[in-house]
């Protein structure tokens, strides 16, 4: 089964981002969202007392857990989602004047220049990939119990408690800087975006010859 194509971009707009990527964004969300509302049954005594039936919100916090990677596999289908994946694996040396920019806290948008992914967007996607894997190794050493002695299991659920703590204000941070950038929003919901916005934002991707438009 192949997704469809994607609809053509509205005049005026800057295509942005594929269906397939929009998808894997959605599909990962809902499931690091699950992920965090279960955690937060398991581990906060009043949310645990509002449900009460804490075996089943263990068994899908472990399920939305093992499957939170698929999206991401799946999305190693679409041409466009590797090319992204690339463009966040790679760091510029306008990225490390972004960062400049940032530490120095200079707002100005001219300071801050920005492929298609700016660098802060780059951190947080490695960190989070990373993060992700921690999270799913030291969980399966939690769920299989037979596959490490006690020393291993223990260590695994003080990472994956404490790390996922990280993970929680981390989420919110992003969830906050989306909230704060409606065009943002748009590009990833409808996979298109302004040109102002992607001249202002990403002046390096919106001036590359290879962008669709």
């Amino acid at each position: 089964m192949t997704l469809r194509a994607d609809a053509p971009v509205a005049p005026g707009r800057v295509h942005r981002f594929s269906r397939a990527e929009r998808w894997v964004h959605r599909l990962t969300a809902v499931l690091m969202g699950v992920c965090v509302v279960t955690a937060a049954f398991l581990y906060i005594p009043e949310f645990a007392e509002l449900v009460g039936r804490r075996e089943l919100v263990v068994r899908i916090h472990e399920w939305a857990g093992l499957a939170l990677p698929v999206p991401v596999l799946a999305g190693l289908a679409s041409r466009a989602f590797r090319a992204d994946l690339g463009h966040l694996n790679r760091f510029g040396p306008h990225d490390r004047v972004w960062l400049r920019a940032v530490l120095r806290r200079d707002r100005r948008r001219a300071s801050r220049p920005a492929g298609k992914f700016n660098a802060g967007q780059k951190i947080y996607a490695a960190w989070i990939a990373g993060a992700v894997l921690v999270m799913l190794g030291t969980g399966l050493l939690m769920w299989f119990t037979h596959l490490a002695p006690l020393l291993w299991r223990t260590s695994a659920t003080f990472v994956h408690d404490w790390l996922a703590l990280t993970i929680g204000v981390v989420l919110a941070g992003h969830i906050g800087m989306a909230l704060g950038d409606p065009e943002a929003r748009r590009g990833m919901r409808t996979g298109s975006v302004s040109p102002e916005w992607a001249e202002r934002e990403h002046p390096h991707w919106r001036r590359s010859p290879g962008r669709r438009t």
